[in-house]
């Protein structure tokens, strides 16, 4: 056989490998649509039950508190004492439920700081991540600029088909060969990771899910806890003094 048949049976036999690696990487990009899917829909139910915990179930629950200690000082105020030792008593309740009231404040106050770290630091590696989103575009920006100039050198006519010979052709298909196999590790190394990505992003959403039950159980609790707070202010407020 000689070299130009050679070849002729070699191009034939990398197109059917090219179709291949062409038909892997349209499932890769499949499966990173899928996966893109599940984060964004994770991230989103991430972020509402932040909203739901942190603006929503929290405020509640601050507001529940104001309450607590408010109807604490109604029911100190309605003590009436008989004598200056009784009265000191009442005072120092009043002060310690003065400092109860501040000492959690202070305590909510630290984890509050910690939760917005937290943010903050979220925030920055978000930053980060535009960031390489922008390098991603700029490389698609390049490879296509690339390309676009060598359509001009094709439409050009610096493509001399006749100066081809078998040699050279055979170096061009040995070095789409080379090609071929980096190719079919790097997608046989993506749908790994894709199917790694996907997994976790399952199990993702199997917790966001538990929180989300978890925020509307809590809330259950905080609204029944106002209940009893209302409760209580009505049977302090026409209950007559102690």
């Amino acid at each position: 056989m000689n070299q130009t048949s050679s070849n002729k049976k070699a191009i034939e036999k990398n197109r059917k490998r090219i179709c291949k690696i062409e038909s892997d990487i349209k499932t890769n990009e499949s499966l990173i649509f899928q996966s893109r899917s599940m984060i964004e829909e994770n991230r989103l139910m991430i972020l509402s039950n932040y909203t739901a915990a942190f603006l929503g179930n929290r405020q509640l629950a601050k507001t529940n508190t104001d309450e607590v200690f408010e109807n604490r000082e109604l029911i100190l105020e309605k003590i009436d004492p008989n004598n200056e030792v009784e009265t000191n008593f009442v005072s120092v309740h009043k002060n310690k439920a003065k400092l109860d009231r501040l000492t959690h404040n202070s305590e909510i106050n630290s984890k509050v700081l910690e939760v917005s770290k937290e943010m903050s630091e979220i925030n920055l590696k978000l930053v980060g991540i535009n960031t390489k989103i922008m390098e991603l575009n700029q490389s698609i920006v390049d490879f296509n600029t690339q390309q676009i100039e060598t359509n001009k050198e094709l439409i050009s006519g610096k493509l001399q088909v006749s100066e081809a010979t078998p040699e050279k052709n055979s170096e061009l298909i040995k070095s789409n060969e080379n090609q071929m196999i980096e190719l079919e590790k790097n997608l046989q190394n993506n749908r790994e990771k894709m199917y790694d990505l996907i997994s976790v992003s399952e199990d993702y959403s199997n917790s966001v899910m538990e929180s989300k039950n978890m925020i509307f159980s809590r809330r259950e609790s905080i609204m029944k806890n106002k209940e009893t707070i209302q409760i209580n202010r009505s049977k302090i407020i026409f209950n007559p003094k102690s």
